[in-house]
């Protein structure tokens, strides 16, 4: 795309934006709820409380001269153990700014959730049309109001208009990956470009549906490794809780699965050096890093859904994941199952604030990483 503000594509996807996003941390859909915490990322990120709309939509033109952009998708009705990642992106984008590292990234806004719903393919015609009134005011405009239909649309119109650039996707439940995910695959498959997927989580994600539903956060990875070159092109790390043992999901899946126990301490580094040697072989050049913020021990990540003990330390993932930026770019990424507000009984450490601070580590390693050169 070229890079100017001013040409008519620019202004359609421009358009697009306003339609499908709002500004960050408004994509959680409340009256009083937050709004303080709210107001709080609004002083930060523009510097003031008022006229934060227009100041959003202003801020979209910078989109051109940044390379990583962060987009919010706040959306936790994929889920379905403890609810409340849908909070993920405000929390986290508020301690990011906090913590003052200088992300070199634009803030774009969050995906507009009607917190009801997960995808059209689940909607009749008639909630279809009503969404659509409530969203665009327009119950006829052809454009979707789920927020994983939403998100799909979207990010398949960032890539095919700004292919240079890259997307880092703040969760949400992990049904939340799909969507962007899918669009991401879909564009470099397009391009010929081999890319690997990185899957971080104490679960697998490999159920292929969950009480019939086909797109979930139980069932999402199941669904996304046809749009990979092939199984091989995806590696899960930190897998710990599974009715199936590692054998049964490589026979059946045919990709590579490195459980909790055999990356912790100073194994994660010869693991990081099979990953890699794996990845050559496949002439891989780039990566996608999934990160489900439960792939780390309970005393690490207890504000999350699905709280695991047994899990990894924060040193071993970046471990991980800096050898692998060494050897390919890192080209795509997202944080998921981010839940503030939830905390099981036997958590003993002061949460929110020590999932958002571990959390903010990856996050900010990961949005370095992919603007990199």
């Amino acid at each position: 795309m070229n890079n100017s503000a001013h040409t008519p594509s620019w202004n359609e996807f421009k358009q697009k934006m306003k339609h499908y996003l709002t500004v960050p941390g408004n994509g959680v859909y409340t009256v009083h709820t937050g709004q303080e915490k709210k107001n709080r990322l609004f002083q930060k990120l523009y510097g003031t409380n008022e006229n934060v709309q227009q100041l959003w939509e202003k801020s979209l033109d910078a989109i051109p001269m940044n390379t990583t952009l962060i987009l919010g998708l706040p959306s936790d009705t994929g889920g379905g153990i403890q609810r409340g990642a849908n909070w993920g992106p405000l929390f986290l984008r508020d301690t990011l700014l906090q913590n003052g590292d200088d992300l070199k990234a634009l803030d774009i806004g969050d995906v507009r959730v009607i917190p009801h719903l997960l995808h059209d393919k689940y909607l009749n015609d008639e909630t279809i049309s009503k969404c659509r009134k409530a969203l665009y005011n327009d119950e006829k405009i052809q454009l979707p109001v789920s927020p994983l239909s939403i998100a799909y649309d979207f990010a398949q119109s960032f890539h095919r208009s700004f292919p240079s650039k890259r997307l880092f996707t703040i969760g949400g439940d992990h049904s939340a990956s799909y969507p962007v995910v899918r669009a991401y695959l879909e564009e470099k498959k397009a391009k010929g470009i081999k890319v690997a997927l990185i899957h971080f989580d104490a679960h697998t994600d490999l159920s292929i549906e969950r009480l019939g539903i086909d797109i979930c956060f139980g069932t999402w990875t199941a669904q996304i490794v046809d749009y990979l070159e092939s199984p091989a092109h995806l590696i899960q790390l930190g897998i710990r809780s599974s009715a199936k043992d590692r054998a049964h999901w490589e026979n059946t899946f045919h990709h590579k699965q490195y459980w909790s126990h055999e990356l912790q301490g100073e194994k994660a580094q010869s693991v990081s050096e099979e990953i890699i040697q794996h990845l050559k072989n496949l002439n891989v050049e780039e990566l996608y890093i999934t990160f489900d913020i439960d792939c780390l021990d309970q005393s690490y990540a207890g504000a999350t859904g699905t709280p695991e003990s047994g899990g990894l330390s924060p040193y071993e993932p970046m471990l991980i994941m800096q050898n692998l930026f060494e050897n390919f770019k890192i080209t795509g990424a997202d944080i998921m199952e981010i839940a503030p507000q939830v905390k099981s009984a036997e958590i003993k450490q002061m949460e929110p604030e020590t999932t958002l601070m571990v959390a903010s580590q990856i996050a900010t390693f990961l949005i370095q990483a992919m603007g990199a050169k």
